[in-house]
């Protein structure tokens, strides 16, 4: 169950800790500092049931699955990286003591996000927020959202199962190729 609850401010401790650990010029800090509620829990309203237990915030989600993707890193090491890394603590407005929360939840947001239709909904409204401040030009060269392409392999699964050692095979390509840059 979603409670859309407006975004909270960074705490003031973890602003300190961050302003004191990290370069003013960091591009989590200065990521937090300008998204704002780009990401609202009221855009994902639709992916939650009316009732049940309250969900984690989703725009929290959100923000973690962007960070976890710009670095590559897994579900695991994303939820590590909630619990012990202040840059991440800042961009996603957590006390410094906060134990962050189970990679599982990463999976479980992605998969709300495939069983809705939804998966190029944090792309998109992140691409229009670059595009909106030139970061981003209207006819540049683009990747793809991770979580689209995992939508597409999903639908591929379907009709061509993997092998495990095939599925390991594709995803050690994937990296590879995300790290040289090649995108082909």
């Amino acid at each position: 169950m979603l409670r859309p609850r407006p975004l909270p401010p960074v705490p003031e401790e973890t602003v300190l800790a961050a302003r004191a650990a990290l370069s003013p010029n960091h591009p989590y800090l200065q990521l937090a500092d300008e998204l704002g509620e780009l990401f609202a829990d009221e855009g994902f309203t639709d992916l939650f049931p009316a009732h049940g237990q309250p969900a984690l915030g989703p725009w929290r989600l959100a923000l973690a699955t962007i960070l976890q993707f710009a670095e590559g890193l897994s579900d695991r090491q994303a939820a590590r990286a909630v619990c012990s890394r202040i840059d991440w603590k800042y961009v996603l407005r957590l006390e410094l003591v906060d134990s962050g929360f189970d990679g599982s939840m990463l999976s479980e947001f992605r998969g709300r996000l495939l069983a809705h239709d939804a998966t190029t909904r944090l792309f998109d409204t992140l691409l229009a927020w670059c595009r909106e401040r030139g970061l981003v030009k209207v006819r540049g060269r683009q990747r793809t959202d991770s979580t689209y392409v995992w939508s597409a392999v999903c639908g591929l699964n379907l009709s061509w199962p993997f092998s495990p050692s095939e599925a390991t095979s594709w995803h050690a390509r994937a990296v590879t190729a995300r790290k040289s840059g090649r995108m082909d």
